[in-house]
């Protein structure tokens, strides 16, 4: 069986009285066995499953930023030549008082107030502005004017719905400015942020037992497009054609399975339960999806991404039991936690 040989040589011990293994480095021995499973660790404990659980969550909150595109929309309409439009405060829906306070402060109306030429051309735009007024999707839902797939750019903005969209937000964002007695831009930044943090913690709420597939295809994800390593996406980001030939699937059985000309070079099968009493289960099913891959392609690359909390002396003997199926093991503390072990993460499959 291949083994991925790190730079510095390793020993696996397993101590009996602690849950956990202890990777100690400079041991030749370590390198004795062909076979070896290497599994990258660090203790556990709940505390550290609760630091965890805030790590995931911040990771999460951050892919999503880049989701919604946020940076890339402000930047738009901040480039935007807002005086090319015609804007009538009255049917636009924006207040004498707060237009006078946003002129006066030197501030380009685009960038606060909500235009429908310019939602309609830019649809994503509306959750730019939707997030100004500090209101959530759901609400908007209630108020009959539905975004979600507007800010998705799913759909094309009627202009019908776009005017009404702009005089809705642009009221209510007249009244936030009147509220201030002073303005300052920085503030229109937070309301944003307000707003997103909001909306990202109902998306993390509603992801329960996935959080941590997500937030490791996500971490999957920006190190693919940093190190600019994607030719194309589809089927919204579940298949990820690589410069290089290969093509990943983000699937079940295995979560993450790389091909070449249609053959499997690599399987990972991410499992983020931290409950020690079902953890054997979700070996269980790790091995058998990692060990389809295997007789698919016995020389592919099988790796199980786990939970170092909810792992067990058992756990790791079922493991070690298992080697024909998973080649390697990584913690997820690990992997979000320790660049090094991060890149030999992806140095194992050649990303």
């Amino acid at each position: 069986m291949a083994r991925h040989r790190s730079s510095t040589t390793q020993q696996r011990l397993l101590k009996e009285s602690a849950a956990e293994f202890v990777v100690r480095k400079g041991d030749d021995e370590a390198m004795a066995e062909d076979d070896e499973l290497e599994i990258t660790s660090t203790a556990t404990s709940r505390g550290q499953a609760w630091a965890l659980d805030q790590l995931a969550k911040s990771e999460f909150f951050h892919q999503k930023l880049h989701e919604w595109g946020m940076l890339e929309i402000a930047t738009q309409i901040e480039q935007i030549r807002g005086e090319d439009f015609e804007w009538s405060s009255v049917a636009l829906g924006i207040s004498e008082k707060a237009w006078t306070r946003v002129i006066h402060s030197g501030i380009k109306p685009v960038t606060v107030f909500a235009h429908p030429q310019f939602i309609i051309t830019v649809p994503r735009a509306v959750a730019y502005y939707r997030m100004l007024a500090m209101v959530s999707q759901k609400s908007m839902s209630q108020v009959d004017l539905a975004v979600a797939n507007y800010e998705s750019g799913g759909s094309l903005l009627p202009s019908e719905t776009a005017e009404r969209l702009a005089r809705h937000l642009n009221n209510i964002i007249s009244h936030l400015i009147e509220a201030d007695a002073q303005i300052d831009p920085r503030e229109f930044d937070l309301w944003r942020g307000m707003a997103a943090g909001s909306q990202a913690q109902g998306s993390w709420g509603n992801t329960k037992g996935d959080r941590i597939e997500i937030v490791i295809r996500g971490m999957l994800l920006r190190q693919l497009r940093e190190r600019e390593l994607i030719e194309a996406e589809a089927e919204n980001g579940a298949r990820i054609y690589l410069k290089d030939g290969r093509v990943i699937v983000m699937a079940d059985e295995p979560d993450v399975a790389i091909y070449r000309s249609e053959r499997i070079e690599a399987a990972i099968e991410i499992k983020g339960g931290i409950d020690p009493a079902a953890v054997l289960e979700r070996i269980g099913a790790a091995v058998k999806s990692l060990g389809r891959a295997k007789r698919e392609n016995p020389a592919s690359k099988t790796i199980l991404i786990a939970q170092g909390v909810s792992m067990t002396p058992q756990a790791y003997q079922d493991l070690e039991g298992n080697r024909d199926a998973v080649s390697y093991c990584f913690l997820v503390e690990d992997l979000l936690d320790k660049a090094a072990v991060r890149e030999e993460f992806l140095s194992l499959i050649q990303f």
